[in-house]
């Protein structure tokens, strides 16, 4: 699974890095970014989904490694 924010979208309302703290973190500008390391998450971490659904402007994106 890959995970990716749109810092276009993203207000840094850190609910992604309150959630999923091993996945997300905010720069020092105060918005979202994934962990290097994490983008490409194999097994799902606890509370992915949550992070997702808690973002208040859609801004993060999980996408089946599959998929292009």
């Amino acid at each position: 699974m890959r995970i990716s924010i749109d810092t276009d979208r993203c207000i840094g309302s850190a609910q992604c890095a309150v959630a999923v703290p091993s996945v997300f973190e905010q720069d020092e500008d105060g918005f979202s970014t994934v962990i290097p390391g994490s983008e490409n998450a194999g097994d799902e971490p606890p509370g992915l989904r949550e992070a997702v659904r808690a973002c208040p402007v859609q801004a993060i994106t999980l996408t089946d490694a599959g998929e292009a």
